[in-house]
Formats: C-alpha cells, structure tokens, sequence
C-alpha cells in the first residue's frame, strides 16, 4: 500500500502536543514526527488537532436505534448502521457496545433477546461497512431472574471484552436517593407513584432471590474466562471493596468521591461520564466527574447517553485546567483502551492502528473534521 502522511497539525500525543506529521501504512502508524513533511502529495491539515480515535466503553446509544420510541422497535441492522455512523461521526473509532441483560420489571428493552446484533455486526463487518470497530460490553442487572438466560448467547461470543455487574434497586447505589429514583421512574418508565412504592417494598425479596447469585455466578464466570468486569455505580468504599474481592479490574460510575477514592487505592480503573462533566454535574445526584478529575481519579470517560459527549468533556477538562490536553486526550482514548484490554490503539505512536482524527476547535468546541480508522477515511 501507498504510504499516508498527515502533516501541519497539531498532534497530542502522550505527555506534549507538538506541530508535526503522521506516516501511516497498511492500517498502522509507521512514523511520528515534529515539523512539516517534504513527501508529495502529504495530506495538509492547516493546524488542525489530529488525536488517536476515541475508545467507548460504555454506551446505551444502540438501544435509542433499536428502540427509538417506546415499544417501537426498529430492525437490527438499521439501528446498528445508524448507531455505527453516529459513533464514527463523533470520532469514536472502538466501541463497546452496552447491552443489557435483564429487567427486573419484565416490560423494558433489556428484558429481551439481543443476540441478534452478533449476527448483525459479524454480517456488517464481513461486507466492510462497518467505521467503528465493534466489541460487547454485557451490563448485568443482577436482581433479574432472566439475566443468565439472555447472556448465554454472549457468552463465547468473540466480541465479549466487559461484563459489568448492574443493580439499579431504588434506594442503593445510584438511586440511594429514593427522591431522584422516584422522579426517574415516573418520568421515564411512566410508573405511578403507587407502582413506585411497590416496587421499593418488594425490592429486598428480588435482591434476595437474584441478585446475590447473579453476583457471584458472573463474576466466576469472568475470572474463568478472562473477561474483565466492572461494577456499576459503587457508592462507598466497601462497594468497591466487594468489587476488589470478586476480581473487578473497574469501577464504572461511582456516585461518590469516597468510592472513587478508594477504587484508586485498590488499582481499580475508574470510568466517569462523559455527559456528566459536559452539563457540569450528575443527571442523579450524584458525585460530579469534574471533581474527581481534579483529584486525579478518573482513567477513562464513557459517553453513555450522549455520543457527541466523550470529545466535548476531554476539551472541557482541559479548557477547566483539571488535566493537561494530553491527559484529557487520554482519559477518552489510551485509558478506556487498557481498560478493555486493547493494547493496540487509543494513542498516537508508531505501531499502532492509525485510528486518527481531524478536529477544529470552533469557538470553545471540538468539531469533528475527518475520522480515520485502520488508516482508512470512514467519516
């Protein structure tokens, strides 16, 4: 193949941003230099911003496709065609797509098979027509009696790279605060506060019966098969002390600075959202991600519900001097990248996969000009 050279631009790279140029060949980074190239036909990007493409650990944008309205359900490969385009447009070039196995309530989204997308995404990606490169994140939710059922077609499925240990129980973890979960519920799921109620009186019956062994079953199942596991919205430290113990390597959205302290102490990656450091705060209460990262307590950042989130925060924390330019760049790129286990991208270095992108600040924004994954244009 023909040698790319990207030069004129500004490039983050691990600890410094320099004006250089980028060689790229047969889908890796070849060369990383500082100043202008000499090689015709070099690829001008007028000082753009050119950083590695964005790695996503956690996102429920798929859902949003396949169900676009309530109990309207869109075809498989439309919404991850969809899903797809809007990843890539947003610069991110991995992802792990989130799905969700189990409801306790039995009537949401994530109390049905979605093994469809395994044959879909395989199906996209033999034909080429995939931008992103596509992994499975399962979330859990441990007091669903269905869980291990609808995770069973996951299971040895190649794409597998995170299981996350889930219990969105009113009155614990993210909803400790019964007020927020109670506002959540009726707004979003439609619940009357009588339905509420019920479902807080008969939550610890669901715990007992489902949640510690779902606990337990998936944890050993990611230890034996060398899947890395999260947990989901650790609250105090002995929530991540538990997680510690059953062998979790993250600690995705702890709701307080004490949880996240300790997640750090015991070597556990810490994944905040993305959405919460654009909007300046938690949507539920609670702790806000720009304070953790002043602190020094947040690896990776997951966009979650909002794409266009994961590239505006890394510019925000950079802009709030709560990290330099190349640590934000990182906590949306390098760190979810080791998080995952993907040691081959998330960082511009010869060697790596040439996941690159394009990006013109326009006021106090990033906007995303071009989107390269393996060495190839895609957006």
């Amino acid at each position: 193949m023909t040698e790319t050279v990207i030069h004129n631009a500004r490039i983050v790279l691990d600890d410094e941003v320099i004006s250089g140029h980028v060689c790229i060949n047969e889908g890796r980074i070849t060369a990383v230099g500082h100043g202008a190239s000499t090689q015709p036909g070099a690829l001008d990007w007028n000082g753009d911003w050119l950083l590695p493409g964005l790695v996503e650990v956690h996102t429920d944008n798929l859902e949003r496709h396949v169900m676009p309205r309530p109990k309207v359900r869109f075809p498989m490969q439309s919404a991850v065609q969809a899903h797809d385009a809007e990843m890539a447009a947003n610069g991110i070039t991995t992802v792990l797509d989130a799905i969700g196995v189990g409801d306790p309530y039995g009537d949401g989204f994530r109390s049905h098979d979605q093994s469809d997308l395994l044959r879909v995404l395989d199906t996209l990606d033999e034909a080429g027509t995939l931008r992103a490169d596509h992994f499975i994140h399962i979330r859990c939710e441990l007091p669903a009696a269905n869980a291990r059922e609808l995770f069973e077609p996951f299971s040895r499925h190649r794409r597998l790279r995170l299981i996350s240990l889930m219990d969105h129980t009113p009155g614990q973890r993210q909803w400790h605060n019964l007020e927020h979960a109670r506002v959540y519920y009726t707004g979003k799921k439609g619940w009357s506060d009588a339905k509420f109620a019920e479902e807080v009186r008969i939550a610890p019956e669901r715990q007992a019966l489902y949640a510690e062994p779902n606990r337990r079953w998936f944890a050993d199942f990611a230890r034996t098969q060398e899947i890395s596991l999260a947990t989901h919205d650790d609250t105090t430290a002995e929530h991540v002390e538990e997680a510690h113990r059953m062998g979790a390597s993250m600690s995705e959205f702890p709701t307080t600075l004490e949880a996240a302290r300790r997640a750090r102490a015991l070597g556990l990656s810490t994944v905040m959202g993305a959405p919460n450091v654009v909007r300046g705060g938690s949507h539920s209460g609670n702790a806000a991600a720009m304070d953790l990262a002043r602190e020094g307590l947040v690896d990776s950042l997951s966009s979650d519900y909002v794409p266009a989130s994961l590239l505006q925060a890394a510019w925000r924390l950079a802009e709030e001097g709560a990290c330099t330019m190349p640590q934000a760049v990182a906590i949306v790129s390098k760190g979810p990248a080791l998080a995952s286990g993907l040691h081959d991208r998330g960082r511009i270095a010869q060697g790596l996969r040439a996941d690159v992108l394009r990006v013109r600040q326009v006021g106090s924004s990033p906007a995303v000009r071009e989107v390269w994954s393996r060495g190839r244009r895609v957006a």
